[in-house]
């Protein structure tokens, strides 16, 4: 008995004491992070004052890197590209922004792609303040940008809901930051044409890729969840439970233009959720409906005296055609033509 007891302590101990190790090792590796980028900055403004002071180009660079590169030869942040780049980074950011400003804490391979795809300032902020609190790797870093994430789910007037309305706050804020417009679901492998049956199975057999898209936060429940009311069963196309907001979010999926009665049925959707599956400690569930298209002021005007929270947005698929070749390749109806043709 005393042995069990001994060990039970002693795996509790021991868990205890390698959270605090990993903790530790992560402040030191962001403390060394921080120190290196200061680093770099630094450099990068006594390269700016010394070519202002004594007027030396480029060959100056090429001369600094092989001198230090000598000198240090263990490490590789020391190549010419890399001090032009460091220049760069202290031409971007004066004094003040580098205090004050979330970029610095970065990794500098991610700084250096926010430098180079972003150039609005306040645009730049806003992915540098997500990559820290969600913890984006480069790559997902660079796919965020490449989709245009902060004009999809920063912009104010990109949206359509009546979370700032309806939600008390934070809640009202936070439901509105994680809301997109459109959402891209090209990695579905699907096309403009597909049905919303079609949507749901691809979404749950890629449903990791979908999670991601929809953002930080989201647990998956279920698809076509049935709720029964008055020998009725009705069934909830998808439903989530966002962790940091403490509410289930109904998505329904409509593989058409939005129209006004596509609320009311996400409306009754969101009653029936909160009387059924809601507990005491959750708040109000949030509805998001994602449709083919959508005209804003049409969707404005059907959320108008709704009470339940409701999102509107579009999503994208893969387009049948690239572009270019549309208008290039025979039509459906050119095609028929041709095998009646053929049939004679």
């Amino acid at each position: 008995m005393n042995n069990l007891i001994i060990d039970t302590k002693y795996q509790t101990f021991l868990r205890e004491l390698k959270l605090k190790i990993s903790k530790s090792r992560i402040r030191a590796a962001l403390a060394v992070n921080q120190e290196l980028i200061r680093m770099y900055w630094e450099l990068g403004k006594k390269i700016i004052e010394m070519q202002k002071q004594h007027s030396w180009g480029s060959k100056f660079i090429e001369q600094l890197s092989q001198d230090l590169r000598n000198a240090f030869p263990e490490s590789h942040g020391f190549s010419r590209d890399n001090l032009k780049r460091m220049r760069i980074f202290a031409e971007e950011y004066s004094d003040d922004e580098f205090r004050a400003q979330v970029a610095p804490q970065l990794p500098w391979g991610h700084i250096i792609l926010l430098m180079q795809k972003i150039k609005d300032k306040k645009q730049r902020e806003w992915y540098a303040q997500q990559c820290v609190e969600l913890g984006w790797s480069r790559s997902a870093f660079e796919k965020n940008i490449r989709q245009e994430l902060y004009q999809r789910q920063a912009l104010p007037e990109a949206k359509t809901s009546n979370y700032l309305e309806v939600l008390p706050t934070p809640q009202s804020s936070l439901a509105h930051d994680i809301l997109k417009d459109p959402y891209n679901f090209d990695f579905l492998g699907l096309h403009d044409e597909a049905l919303e049956r079609d949507i749901e199975h691809a979404s749950i057999k890629h449903i990791t890729k979908f999670l991601l898209e929809l953002g930080a936060g989201f647990a998956f429940v279920g698809e076509q969840v049935p709720i029964s009311l008055e020998g009725e069963e009705y069934f909830i196309d998808m439903l989530f439970y966002h962790l940091k907001l403490r509410c289930f979010i109904v998505v329904e999926l409509k593989a058409a233009k939005f129209k006004p009665e596509h609320a009311g049925q996400l409306n009754f959707y969101l009653n029936l959720v909160d009387d059924f599956y809601k507990k005491e400690h959750d708040n109000p569930s949030i509805g998001i409906l994602l449709c083919k298209s959508h005209n804003k002021v049409v969707a404005e005007y059907a959320l108008k005296g709704i009470q339940k929270p409701i999102g509107v947005s579009k999503y994208q698929l893969t387009k049948a055609l690239p572009e270019k070749l549309e208008g290039v390749l025979p039509t459906i109806e050119e095609l028929e033509a041709e095998l009646s043709l053929l049939g004679k």
